[in-house]
């Protein structure tokens, strides 16, 4: 394993745990001697990408990885081009939206809008910059249901069936024959559906979005299952599609969409 790929492996573990872990905390979770995680911890010290929460204490990242992250999105065009059709949406329906970009092997939200305003409503804090777990989200089986299924199990296979980060709900494809059989439902029903899925308690719609006909990313409504039914994901559908359109046409504004580039 070479330097870079010890130290990104300590920045990818740091960014889904914000409050720090200690040096033998993170060696465990990256399979590093801890000797080789200390050296490299002080390294990204110095550059500015970690901070030791007090003396002799965890290590965190700083907020420069992430600055340079927002500074990177908005550059890009995609706020631009999305957010004013994200937001309509959001008051549209009245839930969370959310927009992932395809980007090589993976599926990444990109940007979000909340149309829930009280009461009960999903909220799941920051996700930009998230890869998408394709399998048991709903943007990840609209991204799915456009392929063919050979392409689609071997994206499965290269990311895995199951979500390793995180626990799933009972509802989220156990087999390669449950997943296939959501696909089959989701070209029929013309968009994805995800219950008690992706997170317990979560319903999501999501349908791809296509530039130059290709999909380059995948919009999504979710909310909480008890509101997010079947029956009113029917309702929303036209709203979702809609909106997915208008961000295809929209989407030559932005250089972030790389499937708009592709070459045959």
């Amino acid at each position: 394993m070479s330097t870079l790929e010890k130290s990104l492996n300590i920045i990818e573990l740091l960014a889904v745990k914000p409050g720090g872990l200690s040096v033998s905390a993170i060696a465990g979770k990256v399979n590093q001697p801890a000797s080789g995680v200390h050296r490299t911890l002080n390294e990204l010290i110095r550059l500015g990408y970690v901070r030791q929460v007090q003396d002799q204490g965890d290590y965190a990242l700083t907020m420069k990885l992430a600055a340079l992250g927002v500074g990177f999105l908005g550059r890009t065009g995609v706020g631009d081009v999305a957010q004013p059709i994200l937001d309509r949406l959001a008051q549209a329906s009245g839930e969370l939206i959310r927009l992932s970009v395809i980007d090589g092997d993976d599926l990444i939200w990109v940007a979000v809008a909340q149309g829930a305003t009280g009461g009960l409503r999903y909220d799941p804090g920051q996700e930009q910059g998230v890869v998408v777990h394709l399998a048991s989200s709903a943007g990840g089986q609209a991204w799915l249901s456009a392929m063919s299924d050979e392409e689609a199990l071997e994206r499965v296979s290269r990311q895995g069936l199951i979500d390793s980060t995180k626990p799933t709900g009972p509802g989220a494809p156990k087999t390669i024959a449950e997943l296939l059989t959501v696909l089959a439902e989701t070209r029929k029903r013309g968009y994805a559906v995800s219950i008690d899925s992706y997170i317990v308690g979560m319903a999501a719609m999501a349908v791809p979005v296509f530039g130059n006909d290709r999909v380059i990313s995948c919009l999504s409504i979710a909310g909480p299952a008890v509101r997010m039914t079947p029956e009113r994901m029917k309702e929303l559908a036209p709203h979702l599609e809609q909106a997915a359109r208008e961000i295809g046409m929209s989407a030559t504004g932005s250089r972030y969409f790389p499937g708009l580039h592709k070459r045959d």
